[in-house]
């Protein structure tokens, strides 16, 4: 062979998607993938996450202007109670641990993206009735509204996004959910303290709308399609994704096929997801991961960043430092698609648990100083940098990654039941941490700050010893690993 021909192989072997079964090649490997299909199609699926923000945020503006003794800028006659402000606070996670259950089944009868599309109608509801609301028990209906909202785009949306991109994307792909939530979260930190309750109804409301006009000219995933026997649109689904001819996308149909096939043939229940070994550790692992997630405290963090600094009394106006934590959880959460894919998902989960803890140690010395030993003057400062410090390394790593290996770790046919259960997991433990968290504040905040602290640590040993590297493996080989196979 001349060393042109040698050369001429391995640029083809370097460019080439796809590797045919039969072991031949086709000259049509020269098209590339066109990752930036992709992304357009995660990033308008991403909006989603836009508006889950917005929910989460929302209660850190908007509970000073409840609470407030004149009620001029609050659509009630009173202030609300602190019992009150905490089922405020917590009945978005109630809404969003029942809606999987609907949202997953759903997601297999009339697709990924009908269902996502369909989250927008909670999101519009709820902010209407926020808006009108003259008692606080419409208040609580507005947020368990929200709930349902937040728990159909966080069962769909990583199956949606993890289904159409390549192996070689999928990281940074699944990583896009955080970078999106807590952009939302941040551009209701950025308004809600300078605009009044009805204004930041308005805007919240405003981006499920914005959400809606763009995904509904996205693709759907080509499983879904193909699950549904409509090859036609399947194929047509992966030339949008992939930018590809049809010669080539057919070879990834192919793929694809074969894995919905087996995936209907062998449909699962929430028995074959405990029996199973293979669904049984990735069960474990994505549980386990988004456990460490919610008992990390980020709820607390989220929603009540602005009576968190006013505790503090750090002399930094709360609204504004609320701002930077929001900012700083943007920048970084834009970190995670870049590094994802090239650090390994293990390694950046390792670092943030290790962060997150030292960030909730350093808070909990803090109110500790101002709680018990009377005089925190000297250490005015810490709240700020401990609280930048948390926000980063959740953002880079327990923020987006926990999601994005649940998007990976599980076949075809116990997908939609396990994302349900997963999802509910989360948001059951986020109830019970944001409504009793009140209750352990009162005993000092240090208390709550470092038992969140104590459970980071335990995330470290956790993602040490039970989680495994999935960066660069295909879905086929993340599922050899949890079954003990050898992957060819």
């Amino acid at each position: 062979m001349s060393s042109q021909e040698q050369h001429t192989q391995v640029k083809y072997s370097e460019v080439s998607p796809f590797q045919i079964s039969d072991g031949f090649t086709r000259n049509t490997r020269m098209e590339p993938v066109k990752t930036i299909r992709i992304f357009i199609a995660a990033i308008a699926a991403n909006i989603s996450a836009f508006a889950v923000g917005t929910c989460l945020g929302w209660t850190s503006p908007m509970s000073p202007k409840l609470k407030a003794q004149d009620p001029t800028d609050s659509p009630l006659d009173r202030p609300i109670t602190t019992e009150e402000d905490a089922w405020i606070s917590s009945l978005v996670a109630l809404g969003a641990l029942i809606a999987p259950f609907v949202a997953g089944p759903l997601a297999d009868r009339i697709g990924r993206k009908w269902v996502l599309l369909s989250s927008s109608v909670f999101f519009v509801f709820a902010y209407i009735l926020m808006m009108v609301a003259s008692e606080v028990w419409i208040l609580y209906l507005g947020r368990l509204i929200q709930g349902f909202g937040v728990g159909f785009v966080m069962t769909v949306q990583p199956m949606y996004v993890g289904e159409i991109a390549t192996d070689a994307v999928r990281g940074a792909t699944g990583s896009l959910m955080q970078l999106f939530i807590v952009s939302g979260i941040l551009y209701v930190y950025a308004i809600g303290p300078y605009v009044s309750y009805v204004a930041l109804q308005w805007c919240c409301l405003a981006v499920p709308i914005v959400f809606d006009v763009i995904f509904f000219f996205m693709p759907e995933s080509p499983y879904y399609y193909a699950g549904k026997g409509q090859k036609t649109d399947a194929l047509n689904s992966l030339q949008f994704l992939r930018g590809q001819s049809m010669d080539v996308v057919q070879d990834e149909m192919t793929v694809i096929q074969g894995e919905v096939e087996e995936a209907m043939a062998n449909r699962g229940t929430v028995v074959d997801l405990i029996r199973n070994t293979g669904n049984r550790k990735a069960l474990i692992i994505s549980a386990g991961l988004i456990v460490f997630q919610q008992l990390s405290g980020i709820n607390v963090v989220l929603f009540n960043s602005q009576s968190i600094f006013v505790s503090a009394d750090t002399g930094l106006d709360p609204a504004v430092a609320a701002i930077i934590i929001g900012a700083v959880q943007v920048g970084s959460s834009g970190m995670t698609p870049i590094i994802a894919d090239r650090l390994g998902r293990k390694v950046i989960l390792l670092i943030s648990a290790f962060g997150m803890a030292i960030g909730l140690a350093a808070l909990g010395a803090f109110f500790y100083v101002q709680q018990v030993v009377g005089d925190a003057s000297n250490i005015t400062w810490l709240p700020v940098p401990a609280l930048v410090v948390f926000n980063i390394v959740y953002c880079i790593g327990f923020g987006p990654l926990p999601w994005a290996v649940l998007g990976e770790m599980f076949p075809a046919n116990v997908k939609s039941v396990a994302s349900s259960i997963v999802a509910s997991t989360c948001w059951i433990l986020g109830f019970i941490v944001t409504r009793w968290y009140p209750a352990l504040d009162a005993l000092g905040s240090y208390y709550a700050f470092w038992l969140f602290g104590i459970f980071c640590v335990v995330a470290f040993f956790f993602t040490l010893f039970v989680l495994f590297e999935t960066k660069g493996l295909s879905l086929q080989q993340i599922q050899d690993k949890l079954n003990g196979k050898r992957s060819n």
